[in-house]
């Protein structure tokens, strides 16, 4: 009975140091916060407003474009402002999830748009690779790249 016990505690205890060493591991609900954060980013795009692009970008955003221009998180929401870069529609497709720990999470999805980039109407399919991450309890987009299909 003594020997019994001694086990279930030390299991118990490599079960714990296990978990205990794995500190911001993501938890079971990251993977549907990241794609709600996505999600949200494709509407803003569609219909931007200054604080919704701000709350779903860092303020160290590197966003780069499959045409091989690189904007800053100020560059990227002025041109959707302005109407420079104006997605009439987005659609995703393809879209994988893989959350690397509790701050940092991959993105990738192929992005189908008709646009009015500074009123001239066209369309776009590219794939895209997004690095988001979260800052004080909020998924920001982080970094992205676009390349042509």
């Amino acid at each position: 009975m003594i020997v019994r016990n001694l086990l279930i505690a030390v299991a118990a205890a490599a079960l714990f140091a296990g978990c205990a060493s794995q500190p911001g591991m993501p938890g079971p609900s990251a993977q549907a916060d990241v794609a709600a954060a996505a999600e949200k980013l494709r509407l803003a795009m569609v219909d931007p407003t200054g604080p919704a692009l701000n709350d779903l970008t860092a303020t160290d955003l590197s966003y780069g474009h499959s045409g091989g221009r690189v904007d800053t998180q100020a560059s990227f929401i002025s041109d959707l402002l302005a109407g420079n870069s104006d997605f009439v529609t987005i659609a995703i497709t393809d879209q994988t999830i893989k959350v690397v720990d509790a701050t940092t999470a991959i993105v990738r999805h192929t992005l189908t748009a008709d646009t009015n980039d500074s009123g001239k109407p066209g369309k776009v399919m590219i794939k895209i690779l997004a690095v988001w991450q979260k800052q004080g309890g909020q998924w920001k987009l982080l970094a992205r790249q676009a390349v042509r299909v």
